[in-house]
């Protein structure tokens, strides 16, 4: 190789910025959420559009690599353009803008199953916190979802190879990610993040399990509904509760489809309710959910305080409250998730001795909450999610392998 050949192949590649475009018929709205793409120095304003129709006529030359999409506009409205999208350009990331009322939340759900990669909720009023806390989010999930097309900042990785002795060895997977694909599954994200530890998986509590607790984000309404269709009339002997970051009226929406995917109760939980088999309780949106009470009657606590990790429903109060009553007889659930919530109220839960399970990498939507208990050497298995359901069955009935 000549000097001039060696010194291009140590040069740093260059990073092309993530192509966004905004499609919303509100321009206050659109200039806005333009404005912040373009003050991120690693994205770029690929089009900034009114409606659905003229997004689907521009995305082969515009290019974007996310499209923010409003679900409500004239002309074409975001649902009915979602599926146009996709089927002009399979690898896009469609992340769904709408406001958080009942009908908006039921599109952005129904939206997930079409394809879309997340949504955001527009915030209810227009002070400066809440412009923020909507900036930070949508920025972050264009980032996320927007880096899988950056060679320099994304790529399809291995998984870390698993440390566990011989009977651990079946529940973890050494898979890389899954290849870009469209249907009834979301677009898997394959992030290069420093390397991290190698998991090392960890006994089951010897104590037989009296609750299951579930932490999830993004992606995981999908990932719920996978597991609540596999687990069964589990619930009618355990009570289930689950922590998914939404806002109020989404897991109003969220509950009644569980419920009927599931054909179990699933609802909202209530502030000072009883916790007893028989019903899935889900937090509301804007509330932290803790158990109360004591050991012979666990009731609910709500809470508005202050969100937690960003999050208001989090999943750290929840596994944290739930160590310090049931202890080595809590199973928890960890599924996948952006940032990292639910890590230290799964190391709380460990401590009292409970156990952990993680969804692997390649079936996550972002492997980021999953991965965090995980390489923390906090889990006690991590699966697929089409696997997680008869694993927590059998661990109920007494498995400890």
């Amino acid at each position: 190789m000549n000097i001039a050949a060696a010194a291009v192949s140590r040069a740093p590649a260059i990073r092309q910025p993530i192509r966004v475009m905004v499609v919303d018929d509100a321009v206050v709205a659109r200039s806005l959420v333009a404005r912040w793409v373009d003050a991120e120095p690693d994205m770029a304003l690929a089009a900034s559009l009114r409606t659905g129709r003229q997004a689907v006529e521009q995305i082969e030359i515009s290019d974007p690599d996310v499209v923010v999409l409003d679900v409500e506009m004239p002309d074409l409205d975001g649902i009915s353009a979602l599926p146009l999208l996709l089927r002009k350009k399979r690898d896009l990331a469609v992340i769904m803008a709408s406001s958080v009322t009942r009908r908006a939340a039921e599109i952005s759900l129904r939206a997930l199953t079409l394809g879309a990669a997340d949504y955001v909720p527009k915030p209810l009023t227009t002070g400066e916190a809440a412009g923020a806390e909507f900036r930070r989010e949508l920025i972050d999930k264009i980032r996320h979802f927007g880096s899988r097309r950056r060679g320099a900042t994304a790529r399809a990785v291995p998984a870390p190879l698993p440390v566990a002795d011989a009977r651990h060895v079946g529940d973890a997977r050494n898979v890389a990610d899954a290849p870009p694909h469209r249907g009834d599954a979301p677009e898997r994200l394959a992030l290069v993040l420093p390397p991290g530890p190698a998991i090392a998986l960890r006994p089951f509590s010897v104590a037989l399990p009296r609750v299951l607790l579930i932490g999830s984000s993004t992606g995981g309404p999908q990932a719920l509904t996978t597991l609540m269709k596999g687990l069964g009339d589990l619930n009618d002997r355990v009570p289930v509760l689950v922590t998914q970051h939404m806002p109020p009226t989404f897991t109003t929406v969220l509950a009644e489809h569980l419920a009927r995917a599931s054909g179990r109760r699933v609802r909202e939980a209530e502030h000072g309710e009883a916790i007893a088999p028989g019903v899935i309780l889900l937090a509301p949106g804007g509330c932290h959910m803790r158990i109360a009470g004591s050991r012979e009657q666990p009731t609910v606590a709500l809470g508005d305080d202050p969100p937690i990790n960003f999050c208001r429903p989090a999943v750290d109060p929840l596994f944290a409250s739930g160590a310090a009553m049931w202890g080595p007889a809590t199973l928890a659930l960890v599924l996948t998730g952006m940032g990292t919530d639910g890590a230290r109220g799964a190391a709380e839960l460990i401590a009292a001795g409970g156990s952990i399970i993680a969804q692997d990498e390649t079936t996550s939507v972002v492997w980021g909450m999953p991965r965090a208990v995980a390489q923390a050497g906090l889990c006690a298995a991590v699966l697929p999610i089409e696997d997680i359901a008869a694993k927590i069955v059998r661990v109920f009935a007494g498995d400890r392998s």
